[in-house]
């Protein structure tokens, strides 16, 4: 393991290139809601509407939705610069989970739910953009860039090791609808901080003659991988909430689930200051597959919370490895002109998991039990694996596209 001094000066040397703290402190802001938003809605609708499987089935809705959307925008972001689009799409976002609000606060019929949720799909990719800023700034620094890929990835984790703990807080000490508005607040803000840091930002491109990122060898598996991979982050989710719920800690669900973020931030990190050069995706979707097992035999094995909230840490070590990794694959066979558009397949792919995931763990928990319902996100990582082990998305490919 590296020794902290030399972890701690991996990721200082990130900061020192101009304009790299501005645009960090706005992108986190804009992410920290990406953690909130399913949460808050989750507990806003099931106590509202008394229904886990109708606040399941209203984020899938929104996810999927996002799924679709999200390609087009990135597209129009390569196009046209981050500032040109993000702004407007992240003000029709707000729009949305404003509306949602409301329909929950005024008893609306439930179809408006999911016509309000939808209306999010606007959402940029903020993670997105900010590794298109890391890649054209590392352009000529492959180890950097792996460094910078761990950082953005442990900054998604402790995104959303933060914005269920605090949904949680908000709309349990408040009111139901305070974690989205909080939510839509911070992205609002977040976003116009990020999007004001021009000089970091990559320059917008012609119109591509580069094939579509769908077409680049690789690129498929790959979109298969990150599917399965959503559908576990997606049932765990829901699961948790409903099984902290039936155990009578609702509001104990937010930083349960933050443990596992809080795993896979701390291997994100180590990840990122090891650079390690054998390990491939198949072996980091092996570890995962192992993992997840851990909270399915704690919810059965002990009925214990707080022994759930132990695996799930322990699960979660696997998540950022895995991510890091196939994140390096897509940006090395992508072209370069259309890295936001690649890198927004994926998650788009990821997002159609997680709808999937949210909704079958949301069915299941509610006609089974939530302990049953565990088996839903072991299913999928499983799928992951053998996905990857027959379409060989991890094999090393020589290099086309994209960054070293």
């Amino acid at each position: 393991m590296p020794s902290v001094i030399s972890t701690t000066h991996s990721y200082r040397r990130l900061f020192r290139l101009p304009g790299t703290r501005a645009f960090t402190t706005g992108n986190l802001l804009a992410r920290l809601p990406m953690g909130m938003f399913s949460v808050s809605a989750v507990v806003m609708i099931a106590g509202s509407r008394g229904s886990y499987a109708l606040a399941g089935a209203v984020t899938a809705t929104g996810l999927a939705v996002t799924a679709l959307a999200g390609p087009w925008i990135a597209r129009l972001v390569d196009r046209h610069g981050q500032a040109r689009i993000a702004v407007p799409a992240t003000l029709a976002s707000v729009l949305g989970s404003l509306a949602l609000l409301l329909c929950v606060r005024h008893d609306t019929p439930d179809w408006t739910l999911f016509a309000a949720y939808a209306l999010t799909a606007t959402t940029p990719n903020i993670g997105g953009l900010s590794r298109a800023r890391w890649a054209h700034l590392l352009r000529d620094e492959p180890g950097a860039l792996h460094t910078a890929n761990s950082f953005e990835q442990a900054a998604d984790e402790l995104c959303f090791m933060l914005g269920p703990v605090l949904a949680s807080f908000l709309t349990g000490t408040f009111f139901p609808e305070a974690g989205t508005l909080t939510g839509a607040v911070l992205l609002l803000s977040g976003m116009l901080l990020f999007t004001a840091q021009r000089a970091t930002e990559p320059p917008p491109r012609a119109r591509s003659k580069a094939p579509s990122p769908l077409r680049s060898p690789g690129i498929p598996p790959l979109l298969a991988c990150f599917l399965a991979t959503g559908a576990v982050f997606g049932s765990m989710e829901v699961v948790t909430i409903a099984y902290a719920d039936v155990q009578g800690h609702r509001s104990a669900a937010g930083a349960v689930l933050a443990l596992q973020a809080a795993g896979s931030c701390a291997a994100g990190l180590a990840y990122g200051a090891l650079k390690p050069t054998g390990l491939r995706l198949s072996h980091c979707l092996t570890g995962m597959a192992v993992l997840m097992t851990l909270p399915w035999a704690a919810a059965g094995l002990t009925g214990s919370l707080w022994t759930l909230a132990g695996a799930l840490l322990v699960a979660g070590i696997a998540t950022a490895p895995t991510m890091v990794t196939a994140m390096t694959l897509v940006q090395r066979r992508t072209p370069a002109d259309r890295l936001n558009e690649g890198m927004s397949l994926m998650v788009t792919a990821l997002l159609t998991g997680i709808a999937c995931g949210s909704a079958a763990g949301g069915w299941t928990a509610e006609h089974l039990s939530p302990v049953s319902a565990y088996a839903v996100p072991v299913a999928a990582a499983a799928l992951a694996l053998g996905l990857a082990t027959l379409t060989g998305a991890g094999r090393v490919q020589p290099q086309r596209y994209g960054c070293p």
